[in-house]
């Protein structure tokens, strides 16, 4: 896109006009490039004028620490539920296409805060919203 290149301008054909970007304009996108699949990736002249940020999970103390931010739920609670989540990131790929995101972990540590059984808690916010498929969603 001639908006990301050196010229820093956007070409508005149909209009006849160039659109010059100020020079305080940044562009920042967020992009996961496993999200949609082998068809969907950024071309490489493209992924090429972007800096690259690669975004892991948290350490376990620091998701722990989110996740009881977040929800209110007790430290205990929350250190159970991001072991549960280590365990089915390792699981990516492998049954399931990604592991439990710390954004689940707060959905279900909420769902408990609120009264709901912790097993259930688990499999309405987390291994539901995982998978589609009955079978891994009864492993």
């Amino acid at each position: 896109p001639p908006l990301t290149a050196s010229r820093r301008v956007l070409p508005l054909d149909r209009l006849g006009e160039v659109v010059h970007a100020h020079p305080d304009f940044h562009l920042v996108i967020s992009y996961n490039p496993g999200y949609h699949g082998e068809h969907r990736r950024l071309k490489p002249s493209t992924r090429q004028r972007f800096v690259a940020i690669d975004f892991g999970y948290p350490d376990a103390t620091h998701e722990t620490d989110v996740v009881v931010r977040e929800s209110g739920a007790d430290r205990d609670t929350a250190h159970r539920l991001v072991d549960l989540a280590q365990r089915t990131r390792a699981l990516a790929g492998n049954g399931l296409d990604e592991g439990a995101s710390t954004r689940l972990l707060v959905h279900a540590a909420r769902l408990i805060v609120a009264g709901l059984a912790p097993l259930d808690a688990c499999r309405i916010a987390i291994c539901d919203a995982a998978t589609d498929d009955p079978d891994t969603r009864a492993a």
